[in-house]
C-alpha cells in the first residue's frame, strides 16, 4: 500500500466533535518546554521594560511600535514591513523544510489549547473517554457541575488573554487605566475587552480545530509550499503495511508490517486525522501521534519512529538529498532580506525630521543688507531618552536665527521649529540654492537635511 501525498479537507454534513485522548512522550515534554517558555514570554512581553519602553507592543492607534524597548513610528514604516516580510519568508522557509511545524510548536492557538485550555478539560472531565461518557450522560447535579466549573475557568482565561492582547495593543500601562478607572471613563476600551473575551472563549470552548483546519489560511498554503523532499510528520508506509491487529495465539509473520492498527495515533490527534492516509492539510505537526506510536512500538519490541519526521523521497529512497533548489532560494531571499534590515537597523537616524520653507512666505530683505527665507522645521525623538540637540548650517555662509528656540527633545517627542536662513545679498549666486542643514547631539550629526533658498541674484533690491 502506497498511500499518496493528499491534500484535503475534511467535509461532513455536521461537525463531529474531537475528544483527544490524552498524550505523553518525549516530544510532548518538548513541546512542553517551548510552550512555556513563548507563554513567558507572551506574557512578560508588554510588562517587561527596557529604557521605560515595552519589550514588546503593536500600538496602532497611536502609530507606534516597540520591540526590545527600540521604539519605531510611522517614519519608520519601511523597517518594520521588511521585518514583517522576514517573518513570513522564515515561515515559509520553514514549511518548505520541515511542514506546518509552526502550528504544533509556537502558534498561539495550540499552546493555548494544548498546554492550557486542554489541560483544565483533562483535569475537571477526566480523558478522552470519560469526557465522551460525561458529554452521553444524563443531566445531574455532578454533570452540571464540572460543565459550569470547566467554562467558568475558560472564560476567565479567555478574559485574561482578553486583556492581554489589548495590552499588545495600546499597553500595560493604558490597559490598567481601563481596568482600573470608571467603565464610563473606557467605554471604547471595555467594549473592546469584552469582545476579545468572547472571540477567544468562542475559539478555545467550542471553535478549536476548526480554526486551525478551517479559518487559518496557512495550513491551505502547504498544497503549494510542499512537495516530496519536505521533511514533515508522515507514517513510514514501507515499513507499517499490511497493517494487522495483533491476536492472542497467533503467529506474528514476516508479511505484516509494524502497524497493529491500533488507531491510537487517530485517538491522540487534535484535528482527528488519520496520519496513516498520507500529508493532510489537517496535520499541524503536534507530534501527538509520533510519541503514541513510539510507546506502542516499545511494547511491541519494534523499533520507534513509525510514524516520525521523515520526506516521502526519503521514505521511497533513503538516499536522496534533502535539499531542493525551492529550499536554497527561499535561504537566499531570506539571507538577503536579513542583510536589508540590518543595515536600516544599524544606520536607523534617533531623529526624525521634515524641513520645509514656511508656506505662503518668499524671501525677505533685511536692513542690515542680508537677505533671509523663513523655515519650519518637524522633528520627532525616537530614541529612548531625553536629546540635547542644536541646528547647524552645513554652509558657513548662512546663519540661521531659531524662532523661539529649544535645546532638549524628550523621549518620543515631536517639535516644531521655525527658523530663519540668512545670507548677504551679494553672496547669493542664484536664485534657487541648495541648503544643508544637520542636527547634532553632543557634536554629532544625527539627521542631515536639505532643502532650497529663494532670493534674487547679485544683490536683487526688490521683493517679488
Amino acid at each position: 500500500m502506497n498511500p499518496e501525498i493528499e491534500i484535503k479537507a475534511k467535509r461532513t454534513n455536521g461537525r463531529q466533535w474531537i475528544y483527544v485522548k490524552k498524550v505523553t512522550g518525549r516530544l510532548f515534554r518538548y513541546r512542553q518546554y517551548v510552550g512555556y517558555f513563548l507563554l513567558g514570554i507572551l506574557f512578560a512581553g508588554p510588562l517587561l521594560k527596557i529604557n521605560g519602553e515595552p519589550l514588546l507592543m503593536f500600538n496602532i492607534i497611536e502609530r507606534k511600535f516597540s520591540v526590545f524597548g527600540s521604539v519605531f513610528y510611522p517614519q519608520d514604516l519601511h523597517i518594520f514591513v521588511l521585518g514583517m516580510l522576514i517573518a513570513m519568508v522564515c515561515i515559509v522557509l520553514f514549511t518548505v523544510v520541515y511542514g506546518r511545524v509552526w502550528c504544533g510548536w509556537a502558534c498561539p492557538q495550540t499552546i493555548f489549547m494544548e498546554l492550557v485550555f486542554r489541560r483544565i478539560e483533562y483535569w475537571i472531565e477526566g480523558d478522552a473517554a470519560q469526557q465522551r461518557k460525561l458529554d452521553q450522560a444524563p443531566v445531574t447535579r455532578g454533570k452540571v457541575l464540572k460543565k459550569l466549573i470547566k467554562h467558568g475557568l475558560f472564560f476567565l482565561l479567555s478574559f485574561l488573554i482578553a486583556n492581554l492582547f489589548l495590552s499588545y495593543i495600546i499597553g500595560a500601562d493604558a490597559l490598567f487605566k481601563i481596568v482600573t478607572d470608571p467603565i464610563k471613563e473606557h467605554v471604547g476600551g471595555f467594549v473592546a475587552i469584552t469582545l476579545f473575551t468572547l472571540v477567544f472563549y468562542a475559539v478555545f470552548a467550542y471553535m478549536r480545530e476548526i480554526v486551525c483546519t478551517t479559518i487559518c489560511p496557512y495550513g491551505r498554503l502547504q498544497g503549494v509550499l510542499l512537495d516530496d523532499r519536505s521533511t514533515t510528520v508522515v507514517y513510514n508506509y514501507k515499513r507499517g503495511e499490511p497493517r494487522g491487529k495483533i491476536q492472542k495465539n497467533k503467529v506474528i509473520t514476516n508479511l505484516m508490517g509494524d502497524c497493529i492498527d491500533c488507531n491510537l495515533c487517530v485517538q491522540v490527534c487534535p484535528t482527528g486525522i488519520d496520519i496513516r492516509k498520507g500529508i493532510q492539510m489537517e496535520c499541524v505537526n503536534c507530534t501527538a501521534c509520533i510519541d503514541v506510536c513510539d510507546g506502542v512500538m516499545a511494547k511491541l519490541n519494534r523499533p520507534k519512529r513509525l510514524i516520525g519526521f521523515y520526506s516521502t523521497k526519503s521514505i521511497e529512497n533513503p538516499l536522496s538529498p534533502k535539499s531542493n533548489t525551492r529550499t536554497i532560494a527561499y535561504s537566499s531571499v531570506l539571507a538577503l532580506l536579513m542583510i536589508i534590515f540590518g543595515w536600516l537597523i544599524f544606520n536607523r537616524s534617533i531623529i526624525d525630521g521634515t524641513l520645509l520653507r514656511t508656506k505662503g512666505t518668499s524671501y525677505i530683505f533685511r536692513d542690515d543688507g542680508t537677505v533671509a527665507n523663513l523655515y519650519s522645521l518637524d522633528i520627532t525623538n525616537k530614541g529612548t531618552f531625553t536629546l540635547p540637540f542644536t541646528i547647524e548650517n552645513a554652509d558657513d555662509s548662512f546663519d540661521i536665527q531659531v524662532i523661539a528656540n529649544k535645546e532638549t527633545l524628550k523621549k518620543g517627542e515631536s517639535l516644531q521649529l521655525s527658523f530663519f536662513l540668512i545670507i548677504p545679498r551679494n553672496e547669493v549666486k542664484t536664485y534657487k540654492t541648495s541648503v544643508d542643514i544637520n542636527i547634532l547631539s553632543a557634536g554629532k550629526i544625527v539627521k542631515k537635511m536639505s532643502t532650497t533658498f529663494i532670493a534674487p541674484p547679485n544683490g536683487g533690491k526688490t521683493q517679488e
